[in-house]
């Protein structure tokens, strides 16, 4: 069976503002030091999925630079372009009948843009055990992380501990998806040692994603119909154009993975990431003596516990413990680093007030 990996990028990074930007998002970013998010996820499944067959999913606002930029195995006819967003689900369903009305039947590994991966071998370990798993069955198949601490930041898997198989991995039911949990259910979550982080790394063949789409979003699935069948004509860009604002705005985990009774959950321990906002910059780059992580011109006293990124400006601090001060040239962010999440409300504020040069 044919793998093709799914990457969705189209996303707008809002958590990580003012760094991130809608034309520049932190997956077209070189945070880590290596190459942009995006590449790095790439380079990532290397051996597993052969690297020309990634599908990139991502907005018409991006797609120039992105294509200026990716990794240079990735096909330009593989990058399918989204006039509108409209969430995860019609993002994946573009991509599953893309790449089903092409190869027939495929293995389709889903992959978020933005993630940060410490032990690569590992993961490709894992992510071979899942396509595994996936083919061999009609199962919608996730990778959850183990948790190492009560994080407030991550969504949860709730799993059933007896698993359904353990040839060629252990492979356990899902129980629950669980949003974001307040510190005291986290603390909860990570005691009771059934509870995973749900990574966002989906495995399953294009037939059974398909299936669910039409049992449980049919409305959704009809109305792309249209798209599949234009795909590869002269008429694909204007009937995308069309359809594609009529289409239902619903996140995959909503519209189907809370609903199957179909979905296992397989653990990883591969040094997982996700990258989604300014505090998660500690598992990129080890603190300082003084707990900070500094990646600016900066001359501080009685500095703490804080994330400082410039730009070449100087910034300088006197007594600040436990802050964010990421400075752009065009524009400042402060906040208290546990309030690092609601950076995307600043974004949403700005939208507001007209001001969107900024975003």
């Amino acid at each position: 069976m044919n793998k093709y990996a799914t990457i969705l990028a189209g996303g707008g990074g809002t958590r990580f503002w003012p760094l991130s930007r809608q034309e520049i998002p932190k997956q077209l970013l070189n945070i880590s030091g290596n190459d942009i998010m995006l590449n790095d996820t790439i380079e990532r499944f290397k051996g597993i999925i052969p690297q020309e067959n990634t599908v990139i999913v991502t907005n018409r606002t991006q797609a120039v630079l992105l294509e200026s930029i990716m990794h240079s195995s990735v096909l330009k006819a593989n990058i399918l372009i989204e006039p509108v967003a409209r969430n995860t689900a019609a993002s994946i369903l573009f991509a599953a009948l893309s790449i089903e009305k092409s190869h027939g039947n495929s293995l389709m590994v889903v992959l978020p843009s933005d993630h940060y991966i410490t032990d690569e071998e590992q993961f490709r370990l894992t992510l071979d055990e899942a396509c595994t798993v996936a083919m061999e069955s009609d199962k919608i198949v996730t990778i959850g992380i183990k948790p190492t601490f009560p994080s407030t930041g991550y969504g949860y898997i709730a799993f059933d501990k007896t698993p359904i198989a353990t040839s060629p991995v252990a492979v356990y039911d899902v129980d629950e998806f669980v949003e974001k949990p307040n510190f005291q259910k986290a603390q909860s979550y990570l005691a009771s040692g059934n509870y995973l982080w749900n990574s966002g790394i989906f495995i399953w063949q294009t037939s059974v994603i398909i299936d669910n789409f039409k049992r449980y979003l049919p409305r959704l699935y009809k109305t792309m119909l249209p798209i599949s069948d234009c795909l590869g004509t002269d008429q694909e860009e204007e009937v995308i154009n069309a359809i594609y604002p009529t289409l239902q705005n619903i996140s995959i985990d909503y519209g189907i993975l809370e609903r199957s009774d179909e979905v296992v959950v397989l653990s990883g321990q591969f040094g997982w990431n996700d990258i989604g906002s300014w505090d998660a910059l500690g598992s990129i780059f080890p603190p300082d003596d003084a707990g900070n992580i500094i990646k600016a011109n900066h001359v501080g006293i009685d500095t703490h516990n804080s994330i400082i990124y410039g730009n070449g400006r100087l910034i300088t601090t006197i007594g600040v413990d436990g802050f964010i001060i990421a400075d752009t040239g065009d524009a400042l962010l402060i906040c208290p680093k546990d309030k690092a999440q609601s950076v995307k409300d600043i974004v949403e504020l700005l939208k507001e007030q007209g001001m969107t040069e900024y975003i």
